[in-house]
């Protein structure tokens, strides 16, 4: 099991991301949440394999139709109790 920290940037608020972001992570059984953050940008927080992470950040990385992406960075993080994959506040 693996986890990564990922924040995304670019027009990825109020555009539908956070639940794009949440139908992957159940269709590949990610765990973890997703969250806007206070600078605009949209963070999640993964746990898989490592093969499917880096599916899952290959996948969130497009982002919906509505979204424009400019940026993605993503590192290594410690492992958390994630039983689900959720959106927060």
């Amino acid at each position: 099991m693996s986890a990564f920290f990922i924040k995304i940037y670019g027009r990825v608020q109020g555009v539908g991301f956070r639940y794009f972001a949440y139908k992957i992570a159940k269709k590949m059984g990610v765990n973890g949440y997703v969250r806007n953050a206070d600078d605009g940008s949209v963070e999640i927080h993964a746990q898989a394999s490592e093969n499917v992470l880096r599916e899952f950040i290959n996948q969130v990385s497009r982002g919906p139709i509505s979204a424009i992406v400019t940026n993605v960075e993503y590192k290594e993080v410690s492992e958390e109790d994630f039983q689900t994959f959720e959106i927060l506040d």
